[in-house]
């Protein structure tokens, strides 16, 4: 060697040194010190219905607005509701589908999911069509956008709206006429039919289709169980959402997560929020132990936050826009914090 230069154990030093500062603060720490630099696993989503304009008073963000919005609010990614103004087919060919790809992709926002709002259980043979055509016209939606999953219904009655602000009350009568006298075993059947079908079509796009505990039909979280393995497709899962559950103790809650088990691949939390006097954010005490069972399961999807219900009026008029700002901002903070804090 010549003088001056370096041995070889001086040189594999050297080189263990010059690596070990390159790499990011930690990667040579313990495991336990590497685990607790981890990332949690579960994600934080944004749900279009959120900002639809149907809720407060004021115009609907568009698709490129609603991610800018979750990005400004700390969000993972987003959920397209599958109607209009957002996502509904009609307005969602190919070319639009890649616009909006590569908008939420430049800003670095996943687009995780599309929603449907489908109704399969209707007595009439014709709407009970258009419903599976709509929902094969969201799998392709999904496919384009490069979301992993739709969620759907059983039975929805849908929403009205006067001329803005919508209401459930009018739909929801006209759905309880519809279906008086029809045995509940027959509407039953319609919408298996009709899952069966569309998983198939999930299944050839390479998309999920993600069942969600909300009423009609459903009534229990077990329902939905049921129907999944009635129709035992490997492209049919579930969104089980604590909110909907009819019980929130925490035994029950875990229970449920724990029977829906690897086929949860999505959910969503909901609520009106606010910071309270300690600057903590305040929100439903049910979503603790129901994060905890996630982790539990080793659930790695996303809680998608949705504002999805009539708000409150002001001097005699609905919130705006504003107040949706709020709440899904406070959201973000909220589901963060207990997926960061709450053991699994």
């Amino acid at each position: 060697m010549q003088k001056g230069g370096m041995n070889r154990r001086q040189f594999v030093g050297a080189t263990l040194a010059a690596t070990a500062g390159a790499l990011s603060p930690g990667v040579l720490r313990g495991p336990a010190a590497r685990a607790q630099d981890k990332s949690p696993a579960i994600k934080v989503g944004l749900y279009s219905i959120t900002y639809l304009g149907i809720w407060y008073r004021g115009a609907a963000l568009t698709l490129e607005e609603l991610i800018q919005r979750a990005k400004k609010y700390g969000y993972d990614g987003i959920e397209i509701d599958g109607k209009r103004p957002h996502g509904n087919p009609l307005d969602m060919p190919p070319r639009r589908c890649k616009e909006i790809h590569s908008s939420a992709d430049g800003e670095g926002i996943e687009i995780f999911g599309v929603a449907a709002n489908n109704d399969f259980s209707s007595p009439i043979t014709e709407h009970r069509e258009c419903q599976i055509v709509y929902v094969r016209e969201l799998i392709r939606v999904a496919s384009d956008l490069g979301a992993k999953v739709v969620r759907v219904f059983l039975g929805w009655p849908g929403v009205t709206q006067h001329p803005q602000l919508a209401s459930y009350e009018i739909s929801r009568t006209l759905w309880r006429t519809t279906h008086r006298g029809v045995p509940p075993e027959r509407t039953w059947a319609w919408c298996r039919e009709a899952l069966v079908e569309c998983a198939h079509y999930a299944g050839d796009a390479g998309v999920t289709l993600a069942l969600q505990n909300h009423k009609p039909i459903i009534e229990k979280y077990t329902d939905m169980l049921r129907m999944v393995k009635e129709v035992n497709s490997p492209h049919l899962n579930v969104s089980l959402d604590a909110p909907l559950l009819t019980v929130k103790t925490t035994d029950y809650i875990r229970q449920a997560v724990l029977e829906a088990g690897s086929v949860q691949v999505l959910s969503h939390f909901g609520g009106e929020y606010k910071r309270g006097p300690d600057g903590k954010v305040q929100g439903e005490s049910f979503y603790a132990p129901f994060i905890s069972a996630l982790k539990e399961i080793g659930y790695e999807g996303y809680m998608s936050y949705e504002l999805c219900h009539p708000l409150p009026k002001v001097n005699g008029q609905t919130v705006g826009i504003e107040y949706a700002d709020q709440c899904a901002e406070l959201a973000q903070e909220f589901m963060r914090g207990l997926i960061r804090t709450v053991p699994g």
